[in-house]
């Protein structure tokens, strides 16, 4: 830090005479998936760019430093606390896409526990304690070694109020899935009359809290457990018009007095960051649209986001239904060895590597998003207009599939059950084609319902993000609640 923001810093001192140097800085710590740094590393773009008297600090581990940098503002302080040996894991394997294999999950996230003295020295080294601390929820020993260091933690899951508050309300009370008869929706205890789910959409973690056998669930237990509900707030990557009617019920989790900020969509939030972020694009996706851009709304858009393992078997009917279809595609295919048992061209298109999803998702050719329905994905198909064909795979998609089709009407669902893809799964090429007719019917009743739907859920992002906007009105409230209470918190030295 240079010496002349240092000395001007302790120049103002709060009510009661203790040095306020932290008062302006803001720490940030995401977990290492990339789907939970991207709007962490946009929460922070938004900070420097609307609050530019804050100093904002964020932390990494060497091999996620170059995704980190390439995507924020030279004012953002990145730090580098080296990433923890845990064999089997191997060395320099430091996010969830980079694992070997996904029985290494458990491993990884015991690795990332093992960063608690490297933060705590990060903390100590520290002229005064910083404003507050926001790191995700994986990172449960972050709240307590702030505390220490009398600094408030705001926790990130990455996740909706709507499936954030579900889960918590089943982890409280796990018996309300098995009233009723099997497969049929049950109302969540705590939750508005209209929230109803099956018991197929329960996440896989919530669903195996009662195994304390399982090794993600000992993690959750032990390394999570208490650090998340007595965080002073929660961030949340979401806009008020989709999600309001879930904060109180979320809140509700956490200590009294905890609130949930809304502050999303957080790549909009960052403002237009598109010089910063020019979203590569080594496939040449955006070419190969703009060449299709004379029937707008002609192409389907699929991806299954870089954490589902999906079969071959299920590539393979995925290939069959897409062709089927009749309609354009463009489809992000994560796996290297897979090959289409079908002949695409001309009408589809077939890439492997990193794709700027939002500037297709944003592209007039695009008119509809086969999704994993990760909150990233959702939230960015709503951002920009686009209905969703939803495919949840894994963690929380089930419910935000149910969120986006059902509660917002922006989409179908391909019906699928929680925990993963077995074998025996796999939905067939009828089903795909005939969903994927369904979603890009633009003249359909169900079609137009769709996108009128997804085009609401557009307008209210962006007015959310703009001057006065609930989004961008939360974001003041929080610095300012987070400034105002700053010297009361210092000088009692704990939280």
């Amino acid at each position: 830090m240079a010496p002349t923001t240092a000395t001007a810093a302790h120049h103002h001192h709060a009510a009661n005479g203790t040095p306020a140097a932290g008062r302006d800085h803001i720490v940030i710590f995401p977990f290492m998936a990339k789907g939970h740094m991207l709007p962490l590393l946009h929460f922070a773009a938004a900070l420097a760019a609307h609050h530019r008297d804050l100093r904002v600090s964020l932390l990494t581990t060497p091999a996620n430093r170059a995704f980190a940098a390439g995507r924020l503002p030279p004012s953002v302080r990145l730090v580098e606390l080296p990433f923890p040996s845990l064999p089997p894991l191997p060395a320099g394997v430091e996010s969830t896409d980079a694992l070997p294999c996904p029985s290494l999950y458990p491993t990884f996230l015991r690795a990332t526990a093992l960063l608690r003295d490297a933060f705590a020295g990060f903390l100590a080294s520290l002229p005064s304690p910083p404003l507050a601390l926001v790191s995700d929820f994986f990172l449960g020993f972050t709240r307590r070694a702030a505390a220490d260091a009398g600094v408030r933690r705001v926790v990130f899951h990455g996740m909706s109020c709507f499936s954030m508050a579900i889960c918590k309300a089943l982890i409280v009370n796990s018996a309300a899935a098995s009233v009723g008869p099997a497969g049929a929706p049950f109302h969540v205890p705590g939750m508005p009359e209209h929230v109803a789910i099956t018991a197929d959409e329960v996440p896989d973690a919530v669903a195996k809290l009662a195994d304390p056998g399982d090794p993600v669930t000992r993690f959750l237990i032990d390394d999570v457990g208490f650090s998340d509900v007595l965080s002073w707030g929660v961030l949340v990557n979401s806009v008020a018009a989709l999600d309001e009617d879930y904060v109180a019920p979320l809140e509700s989790f956490y200590q009294p007095g905890a609130r949930a900020w809304l502050v999303g969509p957080l790549f909009l939030a960052a403002g237009d960051t598109s010089e910063l972020e020019k979203e590569k694009d080594p496939e040449g996706c955006l070419a190969w649209l703009d060449e299709r851009a004379a029937q707008p709304g002609s192409v389907i858009y699929v991806s299954f986001g870089t954490q589902a393992h999906i079969t071959d078997a299920q590539l393979d009917e995925i290939a069959h239904g897409l062709v089927q279809s009749g309609h354009r595609f463009l489809w992000v295919v994560r796996s290297d060895t897979w090959s289409p048992p079908v002949d695409v061209a001309p009408n589809g298109r077939i890439v492997r590597r990193w794709v700027p999803q939002r500037s297709i998702l944003a592209h007039e050719a695009v008119g509809g998003f086969v999704s994993h329905c990760g909150w990233n994905s959702v939230i960015e198909s709503l951002a920009a207009g686009k209905p969703v064909l939803a495919w949840p795979m894994i963690a929380e998609q089930h419910l935000n599939a149910r969120h986006v089709a059902d509660v917002v009407g922006a989409g179908v669902r391909i019906r699928t059950k929680a925990g993963g893809m077995a074998a025996a799964d796999v939905v067939g090429r009828a089903e795909v084609e005939e969903k994927v007719r369904q979603l890009m019917d633009a003249d359909g009743e169900a079609g137009k319902k769709m996108r009128a739907r997804a085009a609401w859920a557009q307008r209210a992002a962006k007015s959310a993000v703009s001057d006065g906007g609930a989004s961008r009105v939360a974001l003041r409230k929080l610095v300012d609640e987070l400034q105002r209470t700053y010297g009361d918190i210092v000088s009692e030295g704990k939280m």
